[in-house]
């Protein structure tokens, strides 16, 4: 086993399901993910079906594996020269669905045909397909039942399974399965685990339970899969997902609970220093949110204990400013504060803005700068040779206060003087272990600052950043220009792309300049996306619209940026298009985010379609960043029925970038949220939705916290095992990346 259990519970769920239903079906279970008697209780039922239910038809998709019950309207024999088949329409009433079954046997089609007419209606299971632009059915299993819902007909040993849970209560569980392991066996093994389980103690206490509102686990377990009731199954599944919240939550309350035993620096206010040279400089004031959000930082590093914050930002919101404020506090104070950027062009642009922001303030040790100055260097992959050497060597004297860079900073090399904060920006795209190399890099723990500028809603909040105490800045500081976005359909107004080329040639004749953004770089990378449109036109490339944009957009200078670029030639791109010797910047997504050019005024995006909700809104902040108005135009051929067409009209009638984040939740599977795998292997969670559990993730929230505060050394031997557990299965590779 990869824990050693302090739970006799533990100890029997966690057993290895060879040892209860031996070596074949066991390794037949493992292509589910299901290895342990913990993970097949815990495999639930998708839906269940009552033996007299009649199935939806009309809510059937294709490519999904589904288990139907209907009637069987007609049956009939078609031959032909390849093979024989054996069709019949299956219907609820309303809607129609073909079975069809091949085989150069006649007799086998003879015995398929006398049991379809044995019955009135069957239990049918398979994948459902589409063949003349109809739903069908090709080899389902199925099982014929009369009016009484009782089985007709000989069975297999599988549809004998079937039978038995239909005829047991009336209830049959859908379970997630395969061709290998059919939803039946699953329930059968589930059934046989839990007779050979017996009642076991409860991990969670009496009061615990009875705080939380659900019922003991073994019962709740026995309901889910010997279902009688409806509503026991209802209230024995919110006893799963409670198990789940309250796993995570624990595991991320004994998290904030660890670090604040680690020592931090305390970095205190200190006036006449870089840090009030900083705000006295400032050409705008900072808003009521940038100043409450600073205030709480540095109230919180003035601690002896580690900061654990996230500052979540609006689009356009200044969480920069705020951060500078706190890594200039930092400064004051002795120390030195590290900025880490996931990409060299972002890295690069904090570097250009932070520097530009302190002015002289950023030449220390140099003859005309301040007293209160300080180094602000910058370390990155591309760096050169001598500029890494210059960079390394002020790092470690301490020359450098303020230190930004890319995941070079990790690297062992680089050794800090005093290091009291780091400041991670775009927190989803570094991991929980990536942040620890670099805080590990301070005499003790220094305070950490993430940042990210996609909203965040309160259930995933609570979920994927629960370790770390959120801040928010909604208000977007005064001087930004107001945004207008426009659908540009060309499927439906094909003239309204050239339109959209004059709109850009306008603004750039105002003086002013455009991103054009597309989702591929060239014609050879994948032009498949989940959920295509089937009759859209091949999606554009940063390379056919630089062709395109040289005959639309005559006598304007116009650039590329995209992933494929060295370091050198990205910067020098972004530096060009910056100060202005660029009009047009023909761009991947390597711009979504950080990219700070006020005199871009346009954001032009190519099949919008294929880009999510908060993709396209990252991408809209890139422009109203000055004193002129911007305009973004997302360009698709998408069916204006369709449901991106839906997305793309929900993303022009607001700039509310909480609200849209909603329904990128609301659009996005549960593993796109949690960064799981979902194919094979442990999902952290199984049955819990953050999108529609945030109230028992909340109440989940409040009971783990009340648990680590009266068991803090993790004594409970429950409470030590429902940490191991999700901590050593893989629902910690998702959990490590948040």
């Amino acid at each position: 086993m990869s824990a050693q259990w302090a739970s006799e519970t533990f100890r029997t769920l966690h057993a290895p399901l060879t040892q209860v239903l031996g070596d074949k079906t066991a390794k037949a279970l493992s292509t589910l993910g299901l290895n342990t008697v913990d993970d097949l209780l815990h495999h639930a039922p998708r839906r269940y079906l009552s033996g007299t239910e009649t199935t939806d038809l009309a809510g059937l998709h294709v490519g999904t594996d589904a288990a139907i019950v209907a009637r069987v309207v007609s049956v009939e024999r078609r031959r032909s020269a390849r093979a024989s088949r054996l069709e019949a329409i299956l219907t609820d009433g309303t809607s129609r669905l073909a079975a069809t079954w091949f085989s150069p046997r006649e007799h086998l089609l003879d015995w398929w045909q006398k049991q379809l007419s044995l019955g009135v209606k069957g239990i049918f299971v398979g994948r459902v397909g589409m063949f003349n632009n109809a739903l069908q059915m090709t080899h389902p299993d199925f099982v014929m039942l009369d009016e009484s819902a009782e089985v007709v007909g000989r069975a297999t040993e599988e549809k004998a399974a079937m039978a038995r849970q239909v005829q047991r209560n009336g209830l049959v569980g859908i379970y997630p399965a395969s061709a290998k392991v059919p939803t039946w066996r699953v329930g059968e093994c589930a059934e046989i685990v839990l007779d050979s389980l017996g009642a076991f103690e409860d991990p969670l206490s009496a009061e615990v339970r009875q705080q939380a509102g659900v019922m003991g686990l073994y019962e709740a377990l026995c309901e889910v899969h010997r279902p009688t009731d409806l509503a026991r199954i209802e209230a024995a599944t919110k006893r799963l997902k409670f198990d789940e919240a309250f796993a995570l939550q624990l595991v991320l309350a004994y998290r904030r609970r660890d670090a604040q035993v680690n020592t931090a620096p305390v970095i205190e206010p200190r006036s006449g220093g870089i840090l009030d040279a900083f705000d006295a400089a400032l050409p705008f004031a900072l808003t009521d949110g940038q100043l409450e959000v600073s205030q709480t930082i540095q109230e919180a590093i003035a601690s002896p204990h580690p900061m654990q914050r996230l500052l979540q930002g609006e689009v356009g919101s200044g969480k920069t400013v705020v951060a500078l404020r706190a890594m200039l506090a930092a400064v004051d104070a002795g120390y030195q504060a590290a900025l880490l950027a996931p990409t060299e062009v972002l890295a690069a642009q904090h570097y250009a803005t932070i520097r530009a922001f302190l002015g002289s303030a950023a030449d220390g040790n140099t003859l005309d700068a301040p007293a209160y100055a300080t180094d602000v260097v910058l370390l990155s992959g591309s760096s050169s040779a001598v500029a890494r050497r210059n960079a390394l060597n002020h790092i470690a004297s301490g020359q450098a206060g303020i230190v930004i860079g890319t995941h070079a900073l990790l690297q062992a090399s680089v050794e800090f003087a005093n290091l009291a904060l780091v400041v991670v920006d775009e927190q989803h795209r570094f991991g929980v272990e990536q942040r620890s190399v670099l805080t590990a890099k301070g005499r003790e723990h220094p305070h950490a600052l993430v940042m990210t500028a996609t909203p965040i809603p309160r259930s995933v909040a609570m979920t994927v950043f629960g370790d770390l105490e959120v801040s928010t800045l909604a208000q977007v500081p005064s001087g930004r220009a107001d945004v207008s976005t426009t659908v540009v359909n060309s499927r439906t107004h094909p003239a309204w792309v050239k339109r959209v080329w004059e709109r850009v040639s306008e603004e750039v004749a105002a003086g002013r300049q455009a991103f054009v953004v597309a989702p591929r770089i060239g014609a050879s990378d994948s032009d498949t996306l989940p959920g295509d449109d089937p009759l859209a036109q091949p999606s554009a490339t940063v390379e056919s619209l630089i062709i395109e944009l040289a005959d639309a957009l005559p006598g304007l200078k116009i650039g590329s940026l995209h992933g494929r670029m060295s370091a050198a030639e990205k910067t020098d791109t972004m530096e060009l298009f910056a100060r202005g010797a660029l009009d047009v910047l023909v761009a991947t997504t390597v711009i979504e985010v950080g990219v700070d050019v006020p005199n871009a005024s346009v954001m032009v995006v190519m099949d919008a379609d294929r880009f999510g909700v908060s993709q396209l809104h990252q991408l809209r902040g890139r422009i109203g960043r000055g004193a002129n108005e911007g305009v973004c135009l997302l360009v698709t051929n998408t069916d204006p029925a369709s449901p991106a067409a839906a997305r793309l009209a929900a993303v022009a009638s607001t700039r509310d970038g909480f609200a849209l984040a909603e329904l990128d939740l609301a659009q996005r599977r549960e593993g796109d949220v949690l960064g799981s795998s979902q194919s094979g292997r442990h999902s952290a969670l199984r049955l819990l939705s953050v999108i529609s559990d945030a109230d028992l993730i909340e109440q989940a929230r409040g009971v783990a916290l009340a648990c680590v505060e009266a068991d803090p050394q993790r004594h409970n031997a429950f409470n030590a095992d429902i940490v191991a557990s999700l901590e050593n299965n893989d629902a910690s590779e998702w959990l490590e990346r948040t």
